[in-house]
């Protein structure tokens, strides 16, 4: 294993406090942590980790290096990572840590290349960058694979074309598309953190104000349903007419994107597409507003249009950049156009990710006992990993449900 590439080893202290924080409230993964301690499932093996690089993700490598893996860490966006986290995580035995907070992407990409010089049985992607690597410059690895998992709706997307245009080398879990993942961290996680990241940035009112959602899938809902609790009016811009007739009936205005452009305090997208906020809309909006995204790339709000239409480019505040327009407003653009949430603060909270590091452990664990019978597609999550989590979630919150008798 190559050694750690980190910013300031001296950041662990304050990097070890977050990570102890979060594990104190993931009992599920204590729970599969003491489990796999006992019986070294991975033993032998090495796993390779690309995921937003701060205390919840440190806490799954823990728990993975527990179960006996040699294990590899880097983030999967570079504004995501918190340097103290991967200055603690690089103290500990047995796990290499890639990343530092704000490189380009010319070193993003180095540091995800470190991390596959592991040469991985095993790995857990977020967004799709190990499994293009290992399918572009790295083939050399798709020997070692046994098997690997995805954690976001973007990164399966990518892989459901990749495996329909028959390219997938390895067997792949969507961990995205568990009940476990999606009902709850892509909705009261991304609802809850993307407002915690918006606030906390821009320490501005979100009541009476006009909020833009883009798109309405899960972390969409959530998104909108957080606003209008905040006291928002909001309005919901969709492609998909069946999910217009849901926010519709969630009580949201919905209307394209052009109308919403004029009357629009506040613009999130949450859409996976690229371009859903142009030099179109950026020409017709108010004064003031607050644009911010929630997808896994910067690509849904156009910076190169937004760029070319201002005549003056500023930080306006830390993580606010403000593009002034030859009229005289300003736009004002979170974190660059990236994660909101984690770019602008520390994620989903630690009981969300608890449910869903709990499905990528047991999935990972599933591919290692069942290597021999796994093909080179893209595979649910096995109902019984759902049910796990779910029961043990709910014995953790003290909460009992009745049993079906028939």
């Amino acid at each position: 294993m190559q050694p750690s590439i980190i910013k300031d080893a001296s950041l662990a202290p304050s990097g070890k406090q977050k990570i102890e924080w979060v594990g104190q409230h993931m009992p599920i993964l204590n729970h599969i942590k003491a489990d796999f301690e006992k019986n070294q499932y991975f033993k032998g093996m090495k796993i390779a980790m690309s995921i937003h690089l701060e205390a919840k993700t440190a806490y799954l490598a823990k728990t993975l290096r527990a179960g006996g893996a040699e294990v590899a860490l880097t983030g999967c966006n570079p504004l995501s990572t918190q340097d103290d986290v991967a200055a603690a995580m690089s103290l500990e035995d047995g796990i290499g840590v890639y990343g530092i907070h704000g490189v380009d992407m010319e070193t993003y990409e180095s540091h995800l290349n470190a991390a596959l010089d592991i040469a991985p049985d095993i790995f857990i992607d977020d967004g799709g960058d190990l499994t293009h690597l290992m399918h572009a410059s790295r083939t050399e690895l798709q020997k070692n694979i046994i098997g690997g998992t995805e954690e976001t709706t973007t990164g399966v997307t990518r892989l459901k074309i990749r495996e329909s245009e028959g390219g997938l080398a390895f067997p792949m879990i969507a961990v995205n598309d568990a009940f476990c993942k999606y009902l709850f961290d892509n909705r009261y996680g991304t609802g809850q953190s993307v407002w915690d990241g918006i606030n906390s940035t821009t320490n501005l009112v979100v009541a009476g104000k006009t909020v833009v959602v883009a798109g309405y899938g899960w972390c969409g809902k959530g998104v909108a349903m957080r606003a209008k609790g905040l006291g928002a009016n909001v309005i919901v811009c969709e492609i998909n007419p069946v999910k217009a007739i849901e926010a519709i009936m969630d009580g949201f205005r919905v209307m394209p994107m052009i109308d919403a452009a004029p009357l629009g305090d506040v613009f999130i997208t949450v859409t996976g597409c690229s371009n859903v906020i142009t030099g179109t809309h950026f020409a017709l909006m108010k004064d003031g507003v607050i644009m911010a995204n929630a997808g896994h790339f910067d690509v849904e709000i156009c910076k190169p249009e937004l760029e070319a239409l201002a005549v003056e480019i500023k930080e306006a505040r830390r993580n606010v950049v403000g593009y002034t327009t030859k009229d005289g407003r300003q736009l004002n653009l979170l974190a660059e156009g990236r994660l909101v949430n984690l770019a602008s603060g520390d994620g989903h909270p630690a009981e969300i990710m608890d449910m869903s590091f709990a499905v990528q452990a047991m999935a990972v664990k599933y591919i290692a006992q069942n290597r021999a019978a796994l093909e080179n597609r893209v595979y649910d999550v096995p109902q019984e990993i759902d049910t796990f989590v779910a029961e043990y979630k709910l014995a953790s919150m003290g909460v009992e449900i009745d049993v079906s008798t028939l």
